[in-house]
C-alpha cells in the first residue's frame, strides 16, 4: 500500500536539482525526501497564509487611493455638500472663462475704426499701429479687471454655495432621517400603527419609504401570527394541565393510596404546577407584546405598594428585608399589566437574593419629568455582559435552560414586554457588592 505522502516526496525529488559530478557524496545527506524521508528546506521568500504577522507594515496605496479612503470616511451629508460646492465652483469657472473670452470679442467688434485720408501715408500707418495697440491694451485691461473682480466674487459665491449645498443636502436627506426615526421608535407593540407614510413625488425616496412600510406590514403580520400561536397553544395546554392537577389531587385524597403513590403524586403535582406557571407566563408575555387595549390613569405608587404587600410574606420567609421609597407617580396604561410588571421585579429580586440576610429596595416617583420605578437587591455578582441577556425568554444567570427551580425564566421578559407596550424602556446594571438595579422609565400621565 502506497502512502499518499510518497507521491509528494517523489515529485519533490524529481524537482530537486541533481548534484553535479564530485558533489554527490556531499549533497546526498541534504538530498530530497526520496533518500532520507525529510522534506527539502523552503526556497525563496516566505508566503504568508492568512492575516499579516504582528509588526508587519501595512500596505500603503498611492495618493489617489488615500484620498478615496479619506473621502469614504466623510458622512454622506458632507459628501453631498462638497459635491454641490465643487460643481458650482466648476460651473462658475467655466462661466468666467466664457465671459473672459466674450469681453475680448465684444471690445474687438465694437472698437471704432479711424482713418486719416489727408495725412501722409507714413503718418497714417504709424497712427493705425498705435490705434491697434490701444485696442489690444483696452482688451487686456478690461479682461484683467474682469478676472480679478470675478475671482473675488467667485470665492464669496463658492462659500455661499457650500452653505446652500449643506442646506440642500439636509432637505434631501430629511426623508431618510424620518425613516431612521421611525425605525428607532419601532418595537413589536408599535408595528401595527407606526408607518413612515412619506408624502411627495414618486421618486426613489418615496419608493424606498413605501418598500419599508410594506416590510413593516409583513413584520407586523408575522409577529401577530406568532403571538396568536403562543396564546392559542398556551390556552390549549392549560386544559390538560388542569385535568392532570385535578386527577392527582383526587388520587392523593384517596385514603387507601400507598405512601409511594402519594410521594409520586406530590412530585407530579410540583411538576404540573411548574408547567402551569410556565403557561401563565407565556400567556402574559403574548398579551404584553400586543398593542394595549386598556389605557387608564394609574398611580405607580399604589401599584408598587400593592406588589410589596402581596410579596411581603415571601420576602419574610426568604429572610429578605424590603425598604420602600414611594412617591406619587401617575401614568396611563393597563393596571393589570403594570402591577404584574412591578410584581415580577420584586419577586425576581427576592428569589435571587442573599439567603437569610438579603435586602431589597423599591422606589417610585417622578424624576426630571420621567416616571421612574426602580428595584434594587443584594445577591450574587452579576457580570455586566450577562445583564442584557437576562431579559431574553428562558434565560437565567449561571443556569441551564432546564433549571426551573426558581421559575420559568420569563419574569424579566414579561417586564420588558409590558414596559415597551407602554412606550417606555427598562434597563439593568450590576449593583456594587452584588445584585441588580433594574430601572423602569415611563411617560407620566
Amino acid at each position: 500500500m502506497i502512502s499518499p505522502h510518497s507521491a509528494r516526496g517523489a515529485r519533490r525529488e524529481e524537482n530537486t536539482p541533481q548534484a553535479g559530478p564530485g558533489q554527490g557524496e556531499q549533497a546526498s545527506p541534504q538530498a530530497g525526501s526520496g533518500r532520507n524521508g525529510q522534506a527539502p528546506p523552503p526556497q525563496g521568500p516566505p508566503v504568508w497564509d492568512g492575516p499579516p504577522p504582528a509588526g508587519a507594515a501595512p500596505a500603503r496605496g498611492g495618493p489617489l487611493e488615500r484620498a478615496r479612503a479619506l473621502f469614504d470616511r466623510i458622512s454622506i451629508r458632507w459628501r453631498l455638500t462638497i459635491t454641490y460646492g465643487l460643481l458650482f465652483f466648476l460651473a462658475g469657472m467655466l462661466l468666467v472663462f466664457v465671459i473672459y473670452m466674450m469681453v475680448g470679442w465684444a471690445i474687438n467688434e465694437a472698437w471704432p475704426g479711424v482713418s486719416l485720408p489727408d495725412a501722409p501715408l507714413a503718418y497714417e500707418q504709424r497712427f493705425q499701429q498705435e490705434w491697434l495697440w490701444w485696442k489690444h491694451a483696452a482688451i487686456d485691461e478690461a479682461r484683467d479687471a474682469l478676472l480679478s473682480r470675478t475671482l473675488l466674487a467667485l470665492v464669496g459665491v463658492g462659500i455661499l454655495a457650500i452653505v446652500i449645498g449643506y442646506v440642500v443636502a439636509d432637505r434631501a436627506l430629511r426623508p431618510i432621517q424620518q425613516m431612521t426615526a421611525t425605525a428607532r421608535r419601532l418595537s413589536g407593540s408599535t408595528l401595527a400603527h407606526e408607518r413612515i407614510a412619506l408624502k411627495g413625488p414618486d421618486d426613489e425616496l418615496k419608493e424606498l419609504a413605501d418598500t419599508f412600510d410594506a416590510m413593516l406590514t409583513r413584520l407586523n403580520v408575522a409577529f401577530d401570527t406568532q403571538r396568536r400561536f403562543v396564546a392559542n397553544a398556551s390556552h390549549e395546554l392549560r386544559t390538560p394541565l388542569t385535568i392532570n392537577r385535578t386527577v392527582l389531587e383526587i388520587a392523593l385524597g384517596d385514603p387507601e393510596a400507598s405512601e409511594d403513590l402519594k410521594a409520586l403524586g406530590r412530585t407530579l403535582l410540583e411538576v404540573n404546577a411548574r408547567n402551569e406557571r410556565l403557561i401563565e407566563g407565556l400567556l402574559l408575555l403574548a398579551r404584553s407584546e400586543r398593542e394595549l387595549s386598556v389605557r387608564k390613569p394609574v398611580d405607580m405608587r399604589d401599584v408598587a405598594r400593592t406588589a410589596v404587600e402581596q410579596l411581603a410574606p415571601v420576602a419574610e420567609a426568604a429572610g429578605v428585608t424590603i425598604s420602600t421609597e414611594l412617591q406619587k407617580a401617575e401614568t396611563l396604561g393597563d393596571p393589570v399589566l403594570l402591577e404584574r410588571c412591578v410584581s415580577n421585579l420584586v419577586e425576581n429580586a427576592i428569589k435571587h437574593n442573599l439567603p437569610d440576610s438579603g435586602h431589597l429596595w423599591v422606589r417610585a416617583g417622578i424624576v426630571e419629568g420621567v416616571l421612574i420605578v426602580q428595584v434594587a437587591n443584594t445577591g450574587p455578582h452579576v457580570p455586566a455582559y450577562e445583564v442584557n441577556s437576562l431579559f431574553e425568554p428562558f434565560r437565567r444567570l449561571n443556569a441551564d435552560r432546564v433549571d426551573s427551580s426558581k421559575g420559568a425564566g420569563l419574569g424579566l421578559s414579561i417586564v420588558r414586554a409590558v414596559v415597551r407596550a407602554h412606550g417606555g424602556d427598562v434597563t439593568a446594571v450590576p449593583r456594587d457588592g452584588g445584585g441588580l438595579v433594574v430601572t423602569v422609565r415611563l411617560q407620566p400621565g
